[in-house]
């Protein structure tokens, strides 16, 4: 990995601008069409606790993608603070609201993006931050690990977004850009502060509370 933070300036290589965004735009399918942003968690959406993650884990600004039900999720979740851009074709897959999202940071000076899923209350402000002081450069990619497995929140360097945008298609994300990257990936072990399970099926209703 190509570290450039010796042409950063000292303000940014201390102070990074690094922006969260949050992917909350499905719809639930295996949920009986129940969109993963609405689920209620601790009396509130669960769209909500993530925003919170990524603002008391030190991100901003911060960016939310919807898709299913945005306008019940406007009127239903306090989003105060948050840009957010609806992905009309969020049936496509995450790819799609991943490059939206990155797309939606390109017209700001942030350094780097802090993307959390909106479907992983198990993780929070704590993971965040972790993560977020993983950054290096503008080249700089991170990730969360749990036993050593990768998983979210991701960190993208703000010189790497067009390609990753260039690679997100269907539902893989940015999965096969960190696999043709892994050996650039600073993993960054939270499994002492968070769980990264997903809220997928009525099974997993049990990690709400």
């Amino acid at each position: 990995m190509v570290d450039d933070m010796a042409t950063d300036s000292p303000r940014r290589a201390k102070n990074p601008k690094v922006a969260g965004v949050l992917l909350a735009a499905g719809g639930g399918r295996r949920l009986g069409g129940r969109p993963k942003a609405l689920l209620e968690h601790r009396g509130r959406p669960l769209i909500e606790h993530a925003v919170r993650s990524l603002r008391n884990g030190g991100c901003g600004p911060l960016h939310v993608v919807l898709g299913a039900a945005a306008e019940e999720v406007r009127a239903r979740a306090d989003l105060t603070g948050c840009a957010v851009s609806v992905n009309p074709g969020w049936e496509e897959g995450m790819g799609s609201s991943l490059r939206l999202g990155l797309a939606a940071l390109s017209a700001t000076d942030a350094d780097a993006a802090l993307v959390l899923l909106v479907d992983q209350p198990g993780i929070g402000a704590e993971a965040v931050a972790r993560v977020r002081l993983a950054f290096r450069s503008r080249m700089s990619l991170a990730a969360a690990s749990y036993g050593g497995e990768r998983s979210h929140p991701v960190l993208f360097g703000a010189d790497r977004w067009a390609d990753i945008a260039a690679a997100a298609v269907g539902d893989q994300g940015a999965r096969s850009y960190l696999r043709e990257h892994r050996d650039a990936i600073t993993l960054v072990e939270c499994s002492d502060v968070a769980e990264a399970y997903d809220i997928d099926t009525s099974q997993d209703l049990r990690h709400l509370e």
